[in-house]
């Protein structure tokens, strides 16, 4: 699953800054100079966090129903939307080497055809994945 949506607690600090976290996740915090930069910041954060559960194959919590959250005064509730898929298309996007076996006579005609054989196999995945 790569599409997920957490509650997120915001304070308002005396400085005007908001303070965003996560309760469902362990060190899922972050902070911005206004609502808008804070719900920015939050979307990054969480990605970020769930993305390295993903990445260690950690058992992601399930979110707390929003109406259950105790806040204090000044503070309020609001869903966070983040997909990891997206966050680690833009923040993961090493080239890795991978070794594939072609009959001769095809890598002839390829080469023949000055055809990029990594362009080819990356269009070919993102097809079979269904992300085209």
């Amino acid at each position: 699953m790569s599409k997920y949506v957490y509650p997120a607690v915001f304070t308002k600090e005396d400085n005007g800054q908001y303070s965003v976290v996560f309760r469902d996740l362990e060190g899922c915090y972050t902070c911005g100079d206004s609502i808008e930069q804070a719900i920015e910041m939050a979307e990054d954060a969480l990605a970020l966090v769930l993305y390295g559960y993903e990445a260690e194959g950690k058992e992601i919590p399930v979110p707390s129903d929003r109406e259950s959250i105790e806040v204090n005064k000044g503070e309020f509730v609001n869903d966070i939307r983040c997909d990891t898929l997206e966050y680690r298309k833009m923040y993961s996007n090493k080239s890795v080497r991978k070794n594939v076996t072609l009959p001769e006579w095809l890598n002839e005609e390829a080469e023949a055809l000055k055809i990029n054989f990594s362009q080819v196999l990356q269009e070919a995945l993102l097809q079979k994945l269904g992300r085209t």
